[in-house]
């Protein structure tokens, strides 16, 4: 018998968490996962800063690149970023812990679109992002 959509989504965060470094290296944590939908959690470490000071714009960004590819692989199918695009809206500091949801707003049978929303520990937005996804007629790995 075959697995159930959340079972797949939570295969798909099981196998990314497993094998994405940057994963580790960020902190990232993996809070809710769902067909179409991620939620991660992260605190920026002094690591994670430029030379500004604040949480690198590359850091967000990644952060909305894992929780874009958790969700758009969710369904279990292998999907890839065509496109990502990032809005900065507000700088982040050291020891901030932040939370990125991806929500799935599109499904075709060849591509995807989603959502990526970042907020700090006070509610406010600090970056959003929107991804689109190419889904391939292959399985995701892990998922078979």
């Amino acid at each position: 018998m075959g697995s159930s959509a959340t079972e797949i989504a939570h295969k798909v965060k099981e196998h990314i968490l497993a094998h994405d470094r940057l994963c580790h290296w960020l902190g990232i944590e993996v809070l809710e996962v769902a067909p179409g939908y991620a939620k991660l959690a992260m605190t920026v470490q002094d690591s994670h800063l430029n030379a500004a000071g604040v949480a690198h714009g590359g850091v967000l960004f990644s952060f909305c690149d894992i929780a874009f590819a958790i969700a758009s692989n969710s369904h279990g199918d292998l999907a890839l970023a065509l496109e990502v695009n990032m809005g900065f809206l507000k700088a982040v500091s050291v020891g901030e812990r932040l939370v990125v949801e991806a929500k799935e707003e599109h499904l075709g049978r060849r591509t995807a679109t989603y959502l990526m929303r970042v907020t700090n520990s006070k509610g406010e937005k600090v970056a959003i992002c929107k991804g689109t996804g190419y889904r391939f007629d292959r399985p995701f790995a892990g998922t078979e």
